[in-house]
């Protein structure tokens, strides 16, 4: 990651090619298919693509770069490089290009970017126009400040020309160039068009911390106003002339198909239109959703049984585990030294269950494809790819197809893949007038792209003092990186997702050695990305069993890790932070206890500290949640604590009542009742506490989800002595039926 301080200087020519070896998307390179090699990273400057992006938003008189657009009426907007889907990034970008050109937030106004890798690639994903990994912040921390410093040098060079003045005397506040010795004023409309026609500078000086106006301070994002009234449009609310509302169902059983449909009943219903059809999925066509959702239910379909036909959960665990113990395992953390001899060892097993996203507005898109031409109305964390796809499936080239991008109602990695765009495009095709194809939230959950289902070995070596002389974790999964950027795995195969926060470890061990063996899933039974992604995992099974190990040495589970970190590190300053603040140590009730887990992920460090109740039937009140985080230099610290407090919500979730599971090839869960999220009343206190620092900024967005299952389940053992190897939480291994013994569930 780049290190420079903030008053460095820029060359005209410098890339801000950022590159991270601990980001679970983040590669060097982007390869799809069809896509061939990404473009460099975003620039500050005017690029070769600025022209025709520039032309298409009614070429404003002063576009310095691809994000910042003044009019000769002063008003600035600012293009967003990110998608916005609850994550606050839109108010991140708009701080941080605001600071440098010298205005305030109330001054904005925000545009989505249209889709573009040459203007908008995020460079810790290979320059691919990516909203994902906890990169937004971290990627263009540098770039997008200096595009702001960029674009107020030009308009202060344009004021100071007017005034025959130097412009080491102009400064700007809130979009009004002073000159300092004469007192005189201009507004950027004024010297817009004239900046626009001015050389671009060399160098240009970023603002030292000190000197921030905006960055570090908790402002209200630029999206909620807009949000609370109503008139934020997402995906799933766009209109446009003519259109038509698609339901859709996809075969069940993954990788089944579609045979005959008896659709003679759904055409009868008043307001259907049109009975659709795919190889694996059928669509009626309605005047509006719900005529198209009774013809959908009127359908009678024959599916036709694929290869997963006598697939379940069950198979797909014996699987891992053979391929744990038989399958070639690549390296991701070599040992130092030589192997320890003697100590007390100890084993563990884990298995992490497959998840869905379930975002809070289903998978949808409006499509019009006319002959030579498509146009597409959707959110999504891709757009270039979105284009890519529509591309090929309608046969024309990419700048035939307009996309239109749109608010995320969530996202949490679900949108990073493209597979409901082309299937709408796929229907859409077939008819004259737009159609937007709507998912129910059961076509959603079963038709998802799920987080992968991991089986874990981990075993440790004690020595005298209680600390592991010795450590080996080999995880087994299928490869989410491998399928979605090929391109991006090791030369030897390795998934760097795969093991994030495993091969880097927090703790001082010397002989540890860090193993992943790929077993990818049987077709049909698509892994992507989920919040949190590697780390979500790796810090589970990783956390949990530091605690086990702390158990079997009879340490306090906070001084055992304090003890084995680099003195004055940043996770050991979150694990002291959180620890004092939960008031670690101090006497609770019977069947209550504290549990506590630390990690590095997203170049962020966090400690949570969770205490939780549970009943002598096994049902787990959640009491209380603390958080420490250290992401570096904050830019908005109230999007930094709804961030945290979100994400750990969203992971205590998934880690109390989530997992994808299958029968006969189909995914059992289907809507909120056995696919649930905590409830109001369930909600635990969530405090979040922010250290202070001078550090490049890490990621926030899966940060907290990424900590949440191991300090939950910490917390459990705490209370019932029961510790946890399989998720989500069994309310029946925590019944006092069981006597207080440990449990290997």
């Amino acid at each position: 990651m780049n290190t420079r301080t903030n008053n460095d200087r820029f060359d005209a020519g410098r890339r801000t090619a950022l590159k991270s070896a601990g980001t679970g998307l983040a590669v060097a390179f982007l390869w799809t298919a069809g896509m061939g090699p990404a473009y460099a990273a975003m620039n500050a400057r005017r690029q070769d693509a600025d022209p025709a992006v520039a032309a298409a938003d009614g070429n404003p008189p002063f576009a310095p770069n691809a994000f910042i657009r003044v009019g000769a009426d002063g008003k600035v907007r600012l293009v967003m490089p990110a998608a916005e889907m609850g994550q606050a990034i839109y108010t991140g970008i708009a701080m941080m290009l605001a600071e440098e050109l010298g205005i305030g937030l109330d001054q904005v106004a925000i545009e989505h970017s249209p889709p573009s890798d040459a203007l908008y690639g995020q460079p810790l994903l290979g320059g691919g126009q990516i909203t994902g990994g906890s990169t937004s912040t971290r990627g263009q921390w540098q770039v997008l400040r200096e595009a702001g410093a960029v674009a107020r040098e030009m308009l202060i060079a344009a004021a100071a020309a007017q005034w025959h003045v130097e412009p080491s005397g102009c400064t700007v506040s809130r979009g009004i160039i002073t000159h300092g010795p004469s007192g005189r004023h201009l507004g950027f409309g004024t010297v817009a068009t004239a900046a626009g026609k001015l050389p671009q500078p060399a160098t240009v000086k970023l603002k030292e911390r000190k000197d921030f106006t905006l960055i570090g301070k908790p402002l209200r994002r630029v999206d909620s106003p807009d949000k609370i009234n109503g008139g934020t449009q997402f995906g799933i609310d766009a209109k446009v002339p003519g259109m038509k509302i698609a339901a859709v169902r996809t075969s069940p059983e993954l990788a089944g198909k579609l045979g005959p449909v008896d659709d003679s009943a759904a055409r009868k219903i008043p307001g259907v239109i049109d009975v659709l059809k795919l190889d694996n999925a059928v669509a009626v066509v309605g005047e509006h959703y719900w005529a198209a959702q009774r013809g959908l239910e009127s359908l009678d379909i024959t599916w036709l049984p694929g290869v997963n036909a006598k697939l379940d959960t069950q198979a797909l665990i014996d699987g891992l585990k053979k391929s744990s113990r038989d399958g070639p395992a690549l390296v991701g953390r070599k040992p130092k030294g030589e192997a320890p001899t003697g100590g007390k060892q100890v084993d563990a097993e884990y298995i992490t269950p497959m998840l869905a996203h379930a975002p809070m507005e289903p998978l949808n898109a409006t499509v019009h494809v006319t002959p030579g031409k498509c146009e597409i109305w959707t959110g999504t964390q891709v757009p270039t790819r979105v284009v890519a796809e529509a591309s090929r499936i309608c046969g024309i080239p990419a700048d035939a197809v307009t996309l239109h991008t749109q608010y995320l109602g969530g996202g949490f990695g679900r949108r990073l893949e493209t597979d409901q765009v082309e299937q709408a495009v796929a229907f859409a095709r077939q008819v004259s007038y737009p159609v937007k194809v709507i998912w129910s939230r059961e076509e959603d959950i079963r038709n998802d792209r799920v987080r992968p289902l991991y089986f874990d070995r981990i075993s440790a070596t004690l020595g005298d003092d209680g600390r592991p002389t010795a450590w080996h974790h080999r995880i087994t999964s299928g490869t989410v990186l491998g399928r979605w950027m090929p391109g991006a795995l090791g030369k030897d195969g390795m998934d760097s997702d795969a093991i994030e926060c495993a091969a880097d470890l927090p703790y001082s061990i010397d002989y540890a050695l860090v193993e992943w063996i790929r077993h990818d899933m049987p077709p049909g039974l698509v892994v992507g990305w989920w919040r949190g992604v590697g780390p979500t995992h790796n810090l589970w099974v990783i956390e949990g069993f530091v605690d086990e190990l702390a158990h079997a040495a009879g340490k306090d589970p906070v001084a055992y890790r304090r003890a084995m970190m680099p003195k004055g590190s940043r996770a050991q300053g979150v694990l002291d932070l959180a620890a004092s603040k939960i008031g670690w140590g101090s006497p609770l009730p019977a069947r209550c206890g504290r549990g506590i887990a630390v990690g590095s992920p997203f170049g962020s460090h966090v400690c949570l500290a969770m205490e939780v109740e549970v009943s002598p039937e096994g049902v787990v009140k959640l009491r209380k949640a603390v958080a420490a985080v250290d992401n570096g230099i904050t830019i908005n610290p109230s999007s930094v604590k709804a961030q945290i407090e979100g994400g750990v919500l969203f992971g205590l979730s998934a880690a109390m009542f989530n997992g994808i599971t299958l029968e006969k090839g189909v995914i059992e869960q289907s809507n909120f009742n056995d696919y649930r999220n905590l409830r109001i009343n369930e909600v635990p206190l969530v405090e979040v506490h922010q250290v202070e620092s001078d550090e490049v900024p890490g990621g926030i967005g899966e940060v907290g989800t990424a900590i949440a299952a191991p300090a939950l389940a910490n917390a459990i053992f705490a209370a019932t002595g029961i510790r946890l190897h399989q998720l989500p939480v069994s309310r029946t291994s925590l019944a006092q039926s069981n006597d207080g013994k440990e449990d290997a569930a």
